[in-house]
């Protein structure tokens, strides 16, 4: 799946006003689909808090492989996973890589949810 299919988390509520109060194309909620998959894995949901509460608000794969008790290149794929759906940035620092939340990306997403 390419980068730009998945509707960033940042930009959801551009295209979509709230689930309950307006019908969604079907074109805008196959792109919210995708980007909710990307968030609806243990492993990922793990990670994101994992790298929320680290210190500094990032983490580095290393920080997040044994806690999570999975490879590196798994952990890695998840991550990844996240940055391309808008919900981490990645930042190269040398040889390693650091990720950090987007900021009101889980916001935009809630906003969605809401029924009011």
């Amino acid at each position: 799946m390419a980068v730009a299919e998945l509707l960033p988390l940042a930009d959801v509520t551009a295209c979509c006003a709230p689930l309950a109060r307006g019908a969604m194309d079907a074109e805008n909620a196959e792109k919210l689909a995708r980007s909710l998959k990307a968030i609806a894995d243990p492993a990922r949901l793990r990670l994101i808090s994992m790298v929320a509460a680290h210190e500094g608000a990032e983490a580095c794969v290393c920080d997040l492989t044994e806690p999570l008790g999975l490879s590196q290149p798994t952990v890695s794929h998840h991550l990844k996973v996240l940055v391309e759906a808008g919900v981490l940035t990645r930042d190269k620092r040398g040889i390693w890589a650091y990720y950090a939340l987007v900021p009101g990306a889980l916001d935009s997403l809630g906003k969605l949810l809401v029924t009011s």
